[in-house]
Order: C-alpha cells, then structure tokens, then sequence
C-alpha cells in the first residue's frame, strides 16, 4: 500500500571530515578529506545515526519496530534489499547537512519462505539549500530462519564482465564499517548469533558495504549520476567476491559463481 502521509523525520549532521577519512581507510583506499571535499558517493551512510538506547533495541541490535517510519509487522528478521540513489549534487565535508526521512509504502505478503514483510524509506539529504542525494532504501522483514531447512538455490552471475575488481573481507572490516554506519545489526560481528538464529553460514557481509564498492568502482571511471542495487544472496566475511561491470550493468559475483548482487548504473 502507498504510504504517502506518514510523518517526515529530520536529523541534522556535520558531515566530519575524520569519520569520512575512516571510511577510507576501512575499504583500504587512499586520499585525503579534508573540509570542504566533495565526499565520495553513499559516503553519507556514516553520518545521521539513529542513536537509540538498549531498551529500544531488538534482539538483532537494530532499532526495536513499531515506530512512525517502521511498524511492527512480526517478523523479526530484517534485510537491507537493495535502494536506489540518485547524486544531484555534491556533498562537502566539513558542512552541516540535514536528512529528510519518509516511509514511502509498506506491505506483508506470503512468499515460497513463509511471510515476508516489505518497508520502503525515502531520504533525502540536503546541504545549503539543495538537495544533494535522494536515497530510497528497500527493507524485508522474514519469519523465524528454520535452521534445518534446505537453503535456496540463488542465480547464477554473468560472466560478461569488461571490468572486474577482486575484494575480500574478514570481521575487522565488517565490525568497522558496522561501527562508522552505527549499524548494530548481530549478523555483521556476532557469528554465534548469526549461525545459530539467523542461519546463516558465518559473518554476513553488510549489502551497503558491496553496493559502496561497486559505486566506487564505477566512480573512478566516470562520474555517477543514479545508481539502483539489488541483494540476490548472501555473501559471507570468509568469501572473496568479484566486483564486475559491462556498460550500464554492474554485479557481485561469490567464488562458487552465484550472484550475490545487481545493480545498475547511469552516468551523470
């Protein structure tokens, strides 16, 4: 259903030139921020926490549902699926910004997994007047894992590359760039919980994280205008992945082939 009356929830930021260089150094990559440098694109996920103490948290360590942007539908269980960003404008370190927040639609429905649960934000963030990033971010809520049930089978990535950049991860780096986005959720650094309640074959690697990659990727070779992105699996921390794009189209291969993200990107 459209969901176009819920309120709009503001926070304003400075967007700290050290948290920006700390994001940096996380992805392992050279430069310097200093005030006033225009920041790489989605570097605004380590700006505008949501700060909230440990009795409003779930047992996920997100933030408890049930509020004015997300209700609570009875899944415990929250994914980040994928967004689109739109780059309109430069964002500068060093200077206030303010985020705009609005829940765009929400949705439960029965899937082949059992009950899914859809959320979908839209923020904007704005710096001296204009708007600068429009970043509208798809959630999904699931049941209960059942830790004994068959995995599902995921799709096989392309192999059409013309551009492929190899990455690996390990738990420093999911646990830093958990702490830079203020991102509590227990899959990214808890292995016990994310093994033995959630399902999952180890540490998972965050979805912003690969989608950041692959926009810095396209980055270097020109200048992002829009950007969409879509999970189609997990990647786990003690998996390499390949960053591969051909024209307009860019995804996250696993090392058994599977695709564990597409996207598409458009030049600005």
């Amino acid at each position: 259903m459209q969901d176009d009356q819920t309120p709009e929830r503001r926070q304003t930021d400075v967007m700290d030139p050290a948290r920006a260089q700390a994001l940096l150094a996380t992805l392992g990559l050279p430069g310097e921020i200093a005030e006033g440098t225009p920041l790489p694109p989605f570097f605004h996920q380590v700006y505008f926490w949501d700060a909230r103490p440990p009795g409003r948290l779930g047992r996920d360590g997100h933030p408890r549902t049930g509020d004015d942007l997300i209700p609570d539908l009875g899944l415990p269980r929250r994914m980040w699926a994928g967004g689109q960003l739109e780059f309109l404008a430069p964002l500068r370190a060093g200077v206030v910004a303010e985020k705009r927040t609005r829940r765009v639609k929400v949705a439960r429905k029965e899937g082949r997994s059992g009950a899914l649960g859809f959320v979908t934000l839209e923020h904007q963030v704005w710096q001296e007047g204009a708007l600068c990033i429009r970043d509208v971010q798809d959630l999904v809520y699931r049941e209960e894992a059942a830790l004994d049930a068959p995995k599902p089978t995921p799709p096989l990535a392309p192999v059409d590359e013309v551009t492929r950049e190899e990455v690996g991860f390990n738990p420093t780096v999911l646990f830093r760039y958990s702490a830079l986005t203020f991102n509590g959720h227990r899959i990214h650094y808890d292995e016990d919980y994310a093994r033995g309640t959630e399902g999952y074959d180890g540490l998972v690697v965050h979805g912003p994280l690969l989608a950041q990659r692959l926009l810095l990727l396209a980055e270097r070779q020109e200048a992002v205008r829009t950007f969409r992105f879509r999970g189609t699996s997990a990647l786990m921390h003690h998996e390499s992945a390949t960053l591969c794009r051909n024209g307009s189209r860019m995804w996250v291969r696993g090392p058994d082939g599977r695709q564990v993200m597409q996207a598409e990107v458009n030049a600005g």
